[in-house]
């Protein structure tokens, strides 16, 4: 079900995102990487984005009050970020959802062979902060309350999103 709230920050080259820039269907994504919910859309992103369809950008959105790991794990996934490896950090955050202490974050960095000390240096760089503050409060704007809180073609989607991702993972254009 859609609703008329719009995405109020367009996509940006900065943004996160994965498949073709030109997809014909742009899904963005506000997600918490502590939320189990958003994890699940995690495991249906590879069919969506197998299609070649959808392009599934990813904003934070981290819910402190229910999460409080949540703000760290999107500094770690910011921090991995600036050396090119956000989308690793991100699969390693979901999939081990109960190691998100600022020691398991560390241990992701390593076992992806980041550079640690550029990692621990970009985890508490304030500019990181913002740019998750920002995400965030574009959500907010958005019409963002919960995670995941997704937009397709930049139309807000509410109710049941698993079957939205499984519709979007049937999605072929019509050259195809």
């Amino acid at each position: 079900m859609s609703t008329d709230s719009r995405l109020t920050v367009p996509v940006r080259a900065d943004d996160h995102s994965r498949g073709p820039e030109g997809a014909p269907i742009t899904l963005v994504e506000y997600g918490d990487f502590q939320c189990p919910y958003c994890a699940q859309a995690d495991r249906l992103r590879p069919a969506v984005l197998a299609t070649g369809t959808v392009r599934w950008v990813f904003r934070h959105f981290p819910v402190s009050i229910i999460h409080p790991r949540a703000m760290a794990a999107a500094r770690a996934a910011e921090a991995a970020g600036r050396q090119g490896r956000f989308w690793e950090m991100h699969r390693r955050l979901f999939t081990h959802p109960g190691r998100l202490g600022d020691n398991d974050l560390v241990q992701h960095a390593a076992a992806l062979g980041l550079d640690l000390d550029a990692f621990r240096q970009a985890i508490v760089d304030p500019a990181v902060h913002r740019r998750i503050l920002d995400d965030r409060d574009g959500g907010l704007d958005s019409g963002v309350t919960g995670t995941p809180g997704f937009f397709v073609n930049e139309r807000r989607q509410d109710g049941p999103w698993v079957p939205l991702l499984r519709r979007l993972a049937e999605a072929r254009t019509e050259a195809s």
